[in-house]
Formats: C-alpha cells, structure tokens, sequence
C-alpha cells in the first residue's frame, strides 16, 4: 500500500486485485487495509470472499460474519454469506441468509440473491418455492438471463417441460451471441430427445464454424454409435472448461456433485489415517476441488488439466504443490513411477476406450500404487464396453473396466455402484474404482 494512499483507496486498489484475480496480491492488500482500519466492513467482507476463493470456508465465514456486524444491512456481503455457508453444506442458513440479502437489497444484489435462493430451493427439493424465488427474480429483473434459465431448470423438474422450454428460450435471448448460448440451446433438444432437432442446428454450427470442436463432438453423440470418437478431443475439453471455470464450482454443488468425496473416502480406504506420505496426481484436477480432500494424504499433490481456467482456479485454492496444463493420458505418460496414487474424479467419462488411459496411469504408479477413479455407468442390462451419451459424456460397462484393469495390470479391489451427482433432477449413476498396481505382473508397454 502506497503511503499517500488513502483508505477508500486503497481498499478500491484491493478490490480490483481481487475481481482480477491477483489473489495474492489481493489478500496482502486487503490485509494492510486491515492493519489501517481492523473493522473496516468492506475489507473484511472482500477478504472472506477471497477466502472463500481458497477454500477456508471457516475463515471466510468468520469475516463476512464480522463485516455484517459492523454494517448489518450489506446485501452483498449476506449473498456472499449465504454461498460460504450453501458450500459448508448449512443449506437452511444459506436460505436465510439469503433471505436477508433480499430484504437490505435493491436493483442487482436482491435479484442475484433471488436467484440463488431459487436455486438452493430447488436442490433441497422446494420446488414451489424455488419458483416464486426465481419468478421475482425476474419480475424485478426481466433481462437477468440467469434466473430464467433457473426457472426454467425448476420447471422441468416439476414436469412442466414446455413453460421450461418458453422460461429457458428467454434466456437464450438474451445470453450473448457465444459458444455457450448456443450450446445449451441444443443442450435442451437433447434433454428432451429430440436428436434430430439437435443434429440440424449442430449441422448448421458447424456450416458456419468447421473447426469448432464442441459442435463436432455434440453431433457425435447425436448421430449413430459409430461415429463416436473414442475420447472427447483436447479442443472439446479446453473450449467446454474454459467457458465456464468460474462459475464451475457453484454449480456442481447445484447438482449435489460427490466425486470428490467419494474418492477421497476411497483413498482413506485404501491407506488408512492419513499421514501426508504419498505422491499423489489428481488426473483432470479441475478447479481443484479434489485437492482439499487429497491434501492430507499428500507428501506431495500434483495436478494436470488442459484447461488454462480450471488450473486458475485450483492455483488459489493453495493446495497443490504443482501444477501442469496437459492432457492427463500424455502427462501420465512422462511421470514413470512418479507416483503412490493417481486419482481421477469425473474426468475419465471424457475418454470412451480407457485402454491408453489405464496403461499410462500403471506406468507412472510405483509398485503396489493405488488408481482410484469415477466413471459414469451404462445400464446394468447394457452389454456394450461405452457409449458417448447425448450430454457429450461417456457411460461404461462393469465388465469392460474390469477386464480393462485386468489387462493393464491392476488388482481390482473395489468397483462399486455410486450416484456421482444429479442432473436435469434425476440420479447420475457411476463406478467408483479402487484398483491397485500390481507388482507380480510386467510393465504395460
């Protein structure tokens, strides 16, 4: 902080750091604005969100909590409140807190808290009342394209598919003229199984843009099974993570996402009480949301993911000792023996055939290394070894990842059935692996 600097100013400076996610340089601001002014509400507020950001939830609960007692009516800082506590798993202080911000807000802070209740609502299974949350969202705001595209997920799952269909065309309209807008327009044709519908406007995408490799891999999935690729291409991944690694985060806790508990549970399992003296890869690390799980195993955590904004992301949560852009079946490749346990949550449903995968995670495993994984699951009477579904994942068959593992060299010690998350309101159904590297058998070449 520059001496001449007054307060506001320098408060004004960390803020900017923040929303432009210079996190460290942010967190010394504020705490300097701190050292000036220890119950300044604004610096205590902004620096529980960066906490946030990072994955203390307890401290930044403890700091927005501090700056709403200093200035109780900051409808701001009660939304932030409410995401700490929705990610803290509190969801009826969520409700209330979101509650408040309505009540102290005006224009956009009581709309986007509208919305977040209305999104809360639904996941605690009160869908009116996500409704009428959202309803007034944009009756307040008609031109806040995300509560419409809320409402319109509410209103699906109460079966009311046509007024979603009407509620998410509004926010079509209104979303920019991106990738993104587009691609969850055909995202609803599929929700609906209109393959054909999808397959035209994808046609027409690609008439317009032939590189485009979201476009390519959705008519893929749309069109007969042999024309599936055997993965998603590395230009599919990084166009689909970049466009939205910020809101990523939110909204897999929206669809009560439990790949990261679920491996982290796996682990322990496997070694016990943690003792931080492993090496471990979280393969497709994301935003990191693995790496606070992992972290106490962890003599060393690695993670690798193509894409730039998920990798962001996971840098300030601060729990990865490094961290490298690439694609995870090459990076695996050139770490032989690297590693004690490689972890994958929710990546591999983005490779059809897992004979490369699976032979490059033996190779960088020392002798008796655990492979711990989640895949999405095709159904139970389904014989084929995977298939590229219509949301542009992969499903896989319990013999075809058995024999899989077998063949690369794994004992399989675990192939359990899970729920990895919900999406469009109904159960996503996994596996979840525990294999581990076998010492009495050679390498995989």
């Amino acid at each position: 902080m520059r001496s001449a600097e007054t307060l506001p100013q320098a408060l004004a400076a960390a803020v900017d750091l923040l929303r432009s996610e210079r996190i460290d340089e942010a967190e010394s601001a504020l705490q300097e604005v701190l050292q000036r002014s220890p119950d300044q509400p604004d610096a205590l507020h902004f620096l529980g969100v960066l906490r946030h950001t990072q994955g203390q939830v307890g401290e930044a609960l403890k700091l927005i909590q501090h700056a709403l007692a200093v200035v109780p009516n900051n409808a701001s800082a009660w939304n932030n409140l409410g995401n700490v506590l929705l990610l803290a798993g509190r969801g009826e202080e969520a409700a209330d807190a979101y509650d408040h911000a309505v009540t102290h807000g005006e224009g956009t802070d009581a709309v986007r808290a509208l919305n977040n209740l209305g999104v809360l609502h639904r996941k605690l299974g009160r869908l009116d009342r996500s409704e009428l949350a959202l309803r007034h969202a944009v009756e307040r705001d008609p031109a806040f394209a995300d509560a419409w595209y809320n409402l319109s997920t509410t209103l699906i799952k109460q079966g009311r598919v046509h007024d979603g269909l009407v509620a998410h065309s509004k926010a079509v309209a209104l979303w920019p003229e991106d990738v993104q807008s587009r691609q969850e327009v055909i995202r609803a044709l599929l929700l609906l199984d209109e393959r054909e519908r999808a397959a035209k406007l994808l046609r027409e995408w690609l008439a317009s843009e032939p590189g485009n490799a979201v476009a390519r891999h959705m008519l893929a999935a749309c069109e007969s099974e042999s024309a599936a690729p055997e993965r998603a291409s590395d230009g599919y991944v990084q166009q689909v993570f970049d466009g939205f690694a910020a809101s990523f985060d939110a909204k897999l806790e929206a669809l009560d996402y439990r790949a990261p508990a679920l491996v982290a549970r796996a682990l322990r399992r496997a070694v016990g009480a943690d003792h931080a003296a492993l090496d471990i890869v979280d393969a497709g690390c994301g935003t990191g949301l693995c790496g606070t799980g992992l972290k106490p195993w962890a003599r060393t955590l690695a993670g690798c993911d193509l894409s730039v904004g998920m990798l962001r992301r996971a840098k300030a949560r601060n729990v990865y000792d490094m961290l490298h852009q690439a694609e995870l079946t090459h990076y695996l490749n050139t770490q032989p023996e690297a590693f004690d346990t490689v972890v994958s949550a929710d990546t591999l449903c983005y490779f059809g055939a897992l004979e490369g995968v699976l032979a490059a995670a033996r190779r960088s495993l020392r002798a008796g290394g655990w492979l711990i994984f989640t895949v999405e699951a095709l159904n139970g009477e389904d014989e084929r070894a995977h298939v590229l579904q219509t949301n542009g994942r992969y499903a896989h068959g319990v013999a075809y990842l058995r024999a899989g593992l077998l063949q690369a060299c794994f004992d399989v010690l675990e192939l359990e059935p899970q729920t990895l998350r919900q999406e469009a309101g109904e159960p996503v159904r996994g596996w979840l692996v525990m294999a581990r590297r076998s010492p009495n058998r050679g390498t995989v070449s």
